[in-house]
């Protein structure tokens, strides 16, 4: 094989490297918003059954009558099943050329100098994945009852999170989420280019700001409800 094919083929690589970091950076933004915004309608939960099940029927409703009932939701499921789809793929072919590249084992470990969160950013990638099918199955298509079946959204929840053994799935889930967000949020500064040495201390601190919130925000209803504060 030519040098000079040899070069366009690692150009061609780097290229397509690039763009698959672009969607990851992409999609992880698209999550975020997602995030936040369930986290605060969760937080509803703490103003009584009568707000938090308002919110849970505007959400079906929003968009009538350009959307039928649950319309907004089904546009919105979709878009970030293949927001997911995308994230998956590109995070996985990216890990494979990564390996592929090293044609020796390193010396000395790496992960001395890197955070937690990047050391574990791809297995809690995956615990996250089976919690979000976990997730869907119990809130969204109520195929898993925790607790008993209720027709009000408010009782669904504080039901399932008055049982222990859900509240710690829950918890080692958003604490692996908010560590997936810490690292997720300062690689994505990296790669859409907001991020040099000058802002790289302020991402960094930003980025776990956003983390703590995301985590504290999410298992304030559960632990609420645990503890019969709700």
């Amino acid at each position: 094989m030519s040098t000079t094919h040899t070069a366009a083929r690692q150009v061609k690589a780097r290229r397509t490297s690039v763009a698959l970091k672009l969607v990851m950076a992409v999609t992880g933004v698209i999550f975020l918003l997602f995030v936040l915004a369930h986290m605060y309608g969760n937080l509803k939960a703490l103003s009584g059954q009568q707000a938090f099940d308002d919110y849970a029927h505007h959400l079906r409703v929003l968009g009538e009558p350009m959307l039928p009932e649950s319309g907004f939701l089904w546009v919105m499921r979709l878009g970030l099943i293949v927001s997911l789809v995308l994230h998956v793929w590109s995070a996985t072919v990216l890990t494979r050329r990564k390996r592929a590249a090293r044609s020796q084992k390193y010396v000395m470990k790496r992960s001395v100098s890197s955070s937690l969160s990047s050391r574990t950013m791809m297995w809690g990638g995956v615990a996250l994945l089976l919690f979000i099918v976990f997730h869907i199955l119990q809130f969204t298509t109520l195929t898993i009852e925790v607790g008993g079946s209720f027709d009000s959204p408010y009782d669904r929840l504080v039901a399932a999170f008055e049982t222990w053994w859900l509240v710690a799935i829950y918890v080692v889930a958003m604490v692996a989420l908010g560590m997936h967000l810490r690292h997720g949020i300062f690689s994505a500064a990296q790669t859409l280019g907001w991020s040099n040495r000058t802002r790289q201390p302020k991402i960094k601190a930003a980025a776990l700001a956003v983390a703590v919130l995301v985590v504290v925000g999410f298992l304030v209803p559960p632990l609420a409800i645990a503890f019969g504060l709700v």
